[in-house]
């Protein structure tokens, strides 16, 4: 694994090595002592795997408020999503601003979200594929999420959305009054 610092603190693409010959290739997803070169230390509870049908799809941009935020590991195994993540940590210079990173079967990239960030991603193709390793279970009581359209996020999704689910196109719009959210270290 080669870790590559996003412009958001604690973000990481990280890529991935196959090692082939001629039967095919291997590629290691996770090693916890790798991961460790970048402080990653929590165990993994939850491995999701994600189906999106069309192209242009948005899904997110999800996060877990405290005490069960997430940290996550994304990777596409089949087609292209454009993957983003959003900086919601209170006093963070980067507080609400977003990177992204495209994620595809065949480049050997996945994005490690730390805690405190919304995630989210659009596909690019049809029939993509994500697996998601999370630190923490899921919890409906502290689910929420910021809308990917919202102006004082304004970001710039590569294609026209085409698909938004009800509830990811009804999270609230961003107000001076949301402050972030406070990380335990």
């Amino acid at each position: 694994m080669k870790f590559f610092e996003l412009k958001l603190s604690g973000a990481y693409r990280i890529n991935v090595e196959p090692h082939g010959d001629e039967r095919g290739w291997l590629t290691r997803l996770f090693c916890a002592n790798e991961l460790r070169e970048i402080g990653f230390t929590k165990p993994i509870v939850n491995i999701n795997h994600s189906y999106t049908q069309q192209k242009g799809t948005i899904r997110g941009l999800h996060f877990q408020y405290p005490p069960d935020g997430e940290i996550k590991i994304v990777k596409c195994l089949c087609g292209a999503v454009w993957d983003c993540i959003v900086d919601m940590r209170k006093g963070s210079p980067t507080f609400l601003k977003w990177d992204a990173v495209e994620l595809t079967s065949n480049n050997n990239r996945m994005i490690y979200v730390p805690e405190g960030f919304a995630h989210g991603f659009q596909t690019l193709t049809n029939d993509a594929e994500t697996i998601y390793f999370v630190t923490n279970f899921y919890a409906p009581h502290n689910e929420a999420g910021l809308r990917y359209n919202d102006p004082v996020l304004n970001i710039d999704f590569p294609l026209e959305a085409t698909i938004v689910s009800e509830k990811d196109r009804q999270h609230p719009l961003i107000t001076d009054l949301f402050k972030g959210i406070t990380i335990q270290i």
